[in-house]
């Protein structure tokens, strides 16, 4: 029986060729699903013979953790170069669109509590 190696939804094109590049390297027998046009099913890659689900589980996790910490290492020489602007910045750029979603937020909570605030009285 199959087992459910690797989701692919939300992942990127990048990452989801990788993943399959480096399956196909050390010899596990996988196929993929497709979600289908109502979203119904699994977008996937499977694993054909169960006798390789910890090994394969392994790579992954390898994959995975240096994947992560790549991230984190381009994260880091961005803010040091100064291109991850913080929230103030984002804020200080689009004032317009951060006071329109906080009145919409507030709208929303609004609109929400409404009926309890009349059950008060």
């Amino acid at each position: 029986m199959a087992h459910l190696l690797f989701r692919l939804r939300h992942v990127t094109d990048e990452e989801a060729m990788e993943v399959r590049q480096l399956l196909e390297e050390h010899g596990f027998d996988t196929y993929e699903t497709q979600a289908g046009f109502f979203r119904l099913g699994v977008d996937a890659i499977w694993l054909r013979d169960r006798r390789q689900k910890e090994a394969a589980e392994a790579v992954l996790k390898d994959y995975q953790a240096s994947r992560l910490e790549k991230a984190r290492r381009e994260h880091a020489e961005a803010l040091a170069r100064g291109e991850v602007s913080s929230f103030w910045q984002r804020l200080l750029q689009h004032p317009v669109q951060f006071t329109l979603v906080i009145l919409g937020v507030a709208l929303i909570v609004l609109l929400t509590l409404l009926p309890f605030i009349g059950l008060a009285r």
